[in-house]
């Protein structure tokens, strides 16, 4: 069964959205990290906190939006459901 143009469509809409949400959180991330790294700075640098936890935190996302936005394989090919088939024992 092929898809049709607007199911190509909805599925090139999820990847660009994934995509610029990606690039969002990197900007967000960098935002962030400026400010607490400035509060920090400005306030108490000879504390024992470091922002580094804050911007460590979020630096563990990172690595899973980028996978959602460009290392996945964003459809289902007719192909990958009659492998799958297959696999299960059933005809394609």
């Amino acid at each position: 069964m092929a898809k049709g143009p607007e199911d190509i469509r909805d599925v090139a809409r999820k990847r660009i959205k994934s995509k610029k949400d990606f690039t969002s959180y990197l900007f967000v991330w960098l935002f962030v990290s400026i400010l607490v790294t400035a509060i920090w700075f400005f306030t108490s640098p000879d504390s024992y906190f470091w922002p580094g936890w804050a911007i460590g935190g979020m630096a563990v996302a990172v690595p899973f939006i980028w996978w959602d936005a460009y290392g996945t394989k964003q459809s289902i090919t007719d192909a990958d459901v009659d492998a799958e088939l297959k696999k299960m024992g059933e005809k394609p």
